[in-house]
C-alpha cells in the first residue's frame, strides 16, 4: 500500500483538484492521510465531501508544512510513502508507473518529471531545474532538485533520512533532500506525471523571506552532523561559502552589517573545524 501524505493550510480552493487526482489513480491500493494544519477557511467543508474510507483526515493546530508532513508520516501505515502538496495534482498513472519503476530499478527514493503551471498557464521549466538521476549530492548542494509532490520513498529510507525539520520556516525540502542524497541514489521517472502549480503569493517560496538564510542553516546542520566524508565536506563548505557571500551582500544592501559579519564569523568557525551552536539563528 502507498501512503499519500497531503498537508494543507487554507487551500480550500485548490485541494479538491489534488484529492480528485488521488481518486483517479489507476493504482488503487492507497491511503491518503490529509493533515489540516489549522485551516480557517472552508477546507473542512471541502474535505467532508470526500467520503472514501481511504482518506484519513487529521487536524492539528498550525505547525507549518514540516510539522504537518511529520504528523502524517507518523500516522501512515503504507510500505511506500508519497508526498502531495494540496495545490498540486497527479496524472492518473502516477502511482502505478512510479511503483513499477522503483521495483524494477531497485530504488528506495524516486521522483517524476513534472508540468509547471504558473499563474494558471503552462510554462517551460528552466534548464537549470532539470532533474538529475542517481547519486547527485554535489548538485543538490546548489539548489533543491527534488519536488515534494513528485517524490516517493520506501518507509525504511524515510526512517533513515529522518523527519522534516520543523525549525525551518522554508527550505525544509532542501534540508530533507540534502540528507536523502547523502545516503541514497534518487531515481527519475521520465514521464510528466505531476502537475506543479505556482506563482501565487501564499506559497512558502514567496511569503517566507530570506530563503538564503534557511539554506545556510540546512548546510550548517549537515556539516555538523559528522556524516560527511572529506570530499563531501569540502563540497558542502564551498557551497556554504557561496551562499554566505550572497546572504552577506543582501545584508549589506539593507544596512545589516552586523548580521553579515556574524554569519561570516560562524562560517569561519565551521570551516576551521570548530563547533558552533546547532541553531545560532535566533
Amino acid at each position: 500500500m502507498v501512503s499519500i501524505i497531503l498537508p494543507t493550510y487554507n487551500r480550500s480552493g485548490f485541494i479538491g483538484k489534488a484529492l480528485d487526482s488521488v481518486l483517479a489513480q489507476t493504482h488503487d491500493n492507497w491511503e491518503c492521510v490529509i493533515i489540516d494544519d489549522g485551516s480557517t477557511d472552508d477546507t473542512e467543508a471541502v474535505l467532508s465531501a470526500y467520503d472514501d474510507p481511504r482518506f484519513v483526515r487529521l487536524r492539528q493546530e498550525n505547525q507549518g508544512v514540516s510539522g504537518a508532513r511529520n504528523t502524517g508520516i507518523a500516522a501512515c501505515t503504507g510500505e511506500v510513502v508519497a508526498l502531495l502538496d494540496s495545490d498540486d495534482e497527479w496524472m492518473p498513472t502516477k502511482l502505478a508507473v512510479q511503483l513499477d519503476y522503483m521495483r524494477t530499478n531497485n530504488y528506495e527514493i524516486s521522483q517524476t518529471e513534472e508540468i509547471w503551471i504558473r499563474g494558471g498557464r503552462r510554462v517551460n521549466q528552466p534548464a537549470r531545474y532539470a532533474k538529475p538521476e542517481g547519486w547527485f549530492f554535489d548538485k543538490s548542494l546548489e539548489m533543491c532538485l527534488i519536488s515534494p509532490s513528485c517524490t516517493m520513498f520506501t518507509r525504511s529510507a524515510l526512517e533513515r533520512i529522518g523527519p522534516f525539520d520543523v525549525d525551518l520556516p522554508s527550505c525544509e525540502d532542501y534540508d530533507m533532500w540534502l540528507r536523502a542524497c547523502l545516503d541514497y541514489p534518487v531515481g527519475l521517472v521520465r514521464e510528466k506525471l505531476t502537475i506543479k502549480h505556482g506563482g501565487r503569493p501564499d506559497q512558502l517560496s514567496v511569503c517566507v523571506p530570506c530563503a538564503d538564510k534557511h539554506r545556510i542553516r540546512a548546510l550548517v546542520k549537515l556539516l555538523q552532523s559528522r556524516k560527511l566524508d572529506e570530499n563531501q565536506r569540502d563540497m558542502a563548505l564551498d557551497s556554504l561559502e557561496r551562499k554566505v557571500s550572497i546572504y552577506m551582500q543582501g545584508c549589506e544592501k539593507r544596512g545589516k552589517s552586523d548580521e553579515a559579519e556574524r554569519v561570516w564569523n560562524l562560517f569561519c568557525i565551521l570551516r576551521d573545524g570548530k563547533e558552533i551552536p546547532l541553531n545560532p539563528w535566533s
